[in-house]
């Protein structure tokens, strides 16, 4: 299992040269978010497509 410092080295060797701190921080973000969802899908923590559009009604209609 790789760490997080492999991680990070495999993150920085992916990103082109003229890559910013802030592209950087984006891509650990999102990277860490991707993780996080499979995790959370991994053990049955998600919405069914219903109750999505019941609470995306909410937000659309205000």
């Amino acid at each position: 299992m790789p760490t997080a410092k492999d991680e990070v080295r495999r993150l920085l060797d992916e990103l082109p040269e003229t890559a910013s701190l802030e592209d950087v921080q984006y891509s650990l973000y999102v990277r860490e978010r991707i993780a996080r969802a499979r995790e959370e899908a991994k053990v049955g923590d998600v919405l069914d497509q219903d109750e999505v559009e019941r609470r995306m009604s909410q937000w659309l209609t205000q």
